[in-house]
């Protein structure tokens, strides 16, 4: 489903094209990017003033049935539904719903399961029919079967779970989103009369059909705005003050989760007079974890690489590459230009593993654990510009590390930034066969140089 982020920062209406790229590898690097790259920020007072540290957060993964169930929570219109796990539980599940007609959906984090395949053979991850029977026949092909998609990996996602939900008409399809925007330092509602579509390409061709309306989130959302925005979308008649009601339900639970995005495509009308919201997509501040701690819960690892999961325990952002050089850097900007470096020289990068701005030993260390625990990492480059992080703490975990690992692998290092001297005096001294970088273009040649040699 398209992201409404991506809408809120470039695709409203004067808003620059957003860049895209064709390279398999570059896609999953930003995907990996748009999954932890996120940030928090504390302030803390000390003697020398203020301190300030930004920390970077892993965003929260859903599955459509629990922002469902949210929704309906909240009062907010969506489809009847079970959530299943065995094909005799699906069948049971088809058969209470007593609908007309029945959609069957496999549950993962990825998009493009419509046109999916799964190793069983089944092709589509999304499947409607009038016969409960059908429903039991399809959930054996799904459940316990791998689904790949576009946006998976190559042997795809193993199915957990599939959704047994009411199928219902749509008569029309609208598009309509909250989220909070920096320009307007609050929520504002965006929607379109032409849904179930991607919003990206309505903004670029036809941005007339996107309406935006900003809200003051002290004083709450208008009945007035509500119903414009009904009106903007081509309700009519008594479904305009039923989209309404819908539209400030969605905003009540906005502000009530703590999210910076709701968005709902489509947000549609059936032809027996309902407003359903059919699908949505929510995104949570990490920074109210605290007070949202039932839905954090909730929290979906189970589609993460295992050396994803184990970094996200030390607070580090791993994500994982096709070559065989280790980047091990600080900050996702660094990461990609580290990236693309080893490219240029002929290297190909194996991962990269962010540390962040609030950086320790013990964090090198465990840094250094997940690198050198891949087989495919035959060189780890070192690429570190201290603003808030201390080149010294990066280089005495460093060097704890590559003594009590044994590490096997060439290491190239580039520092730069806060006590960098200090960190260079205790490179240098530890005895250890550390290659040292001038600057980030040396780094990349002198580590595509050291795999080149074996």
């Amino acid at each position: 489903m398209p992201g409404c982020a991506l809408l809120g920062k470039s695709m409203l209406p004067g808003g620059p094209e957003p860049q895209q790229s064709d390279g398999k590898k570059e896609m999953s690097l930003l995907e990996g990017l748009s999954r932890c790259s996120r940030f928090s920020l504390f302030i803390s007072t000390s003697s020398h003033g203020e301190t300030v540290q930004l920390t970077p957060r892993r965003w929260l993964n859903l599955q459509e049935y629990q922002s469902k169930k949210i929704m309906a929570d909240h009062g907010v219109t969506v489809q009847r539904f079970f959530v299943v796990d065995s094909a005799n539980d699906a069948l049971e599940a088809a058969q209470r719903l007593k609908a007309k007609e029945i959609v069957l959906k496999a549950q993962i984090l990825a998009g493009g399961r419509g046109k999916g395949i799964f190793n069983s053979g089944l092709k589509g991850g999304v499947h409607l029919t009038k016969d409960p029977k059908t429903v039991e026949q399809l959930a054996k092909q799904m459940i316990g079967y791998n689904l790949s998609t576009k946006q998976t990996p190559k042997d795809g996602v193993t199915v957990k779970k599939v959704m047994v939900a009411e199928a219902l008409d749509i008569s029309r399809e609208t598009y309509f989103a909250i989220l909070m925007d920096r320009a307007c330092n609050g929520p504002v509602m965006v929607g379109s009369p032409q849904g179930g579509m991607d919003i990206e390409e309505v903004a670029v061709t036809s941005p007339e059909l996107i309406f935006k309306e900003e809200i003051d989130i002290f004083e709450g959302i208008k009945d007035h705005q509500a119903l414009q925005m009904a009106k903007n979308l081509g309700f009519q008649g008594p479904l305009q003050q039923k989209a309404a009601d819908q539209i400030k339900k969605l905003y009540n639970l906005f502000l009530k989760i703590d999210a910076t995005q709701v968005e709902v495509n489509p947000f549609g009308e059936t032809p027996e007079g309902q407003v359903v919201c059919f699908d949505a997509k929510i995104n949570f501040d990490d920074n109210a974890e605290f007070r949202q701690k039932e839905i954090f819960a909730m929290d979906d690892k189970s589609e993460s690489e295992p050396i994803e999961n184990e970094a996200a325990k030390y607070d580090l952002k791993y994500i994982g590459l096709d070559g065989n050089i280790a980047c091990f850097v600080n900050g996702a900007g660094l990461a990609m230009a580290t990236c693309d470096i080893i490219s240029l020289n002929g290297g190909k990068p194996a991962n990269f593993l962010d540390l962040g701005g609030g950086v320790k030993e013990a964090q090198v260390y465990q840094a250094f654990k997940l690198l050198t625990a891949d087989p495919k990492v035959e060189a780890i480059l070192v690429n570190i510009f201290g603003g808030i992080v201390n080149c010294a703490i990066i280089a005495n975990g460093i060097t704890k590390a590559c003594q009590e690992l044994e590490l096997k692998v060439p290491l190239v290092v580039r520092l730069e930034g806060t006590n960098v001297h200090e960190a260079q005096r205790i490179l240098s001294e530890s005895g250890l066969p550390i290659t040292s970088a001038n600057d980030l273009e040396d780094a990349a040649k002198k580590a595509v140089a050291s795999v080149a040699k074996k």
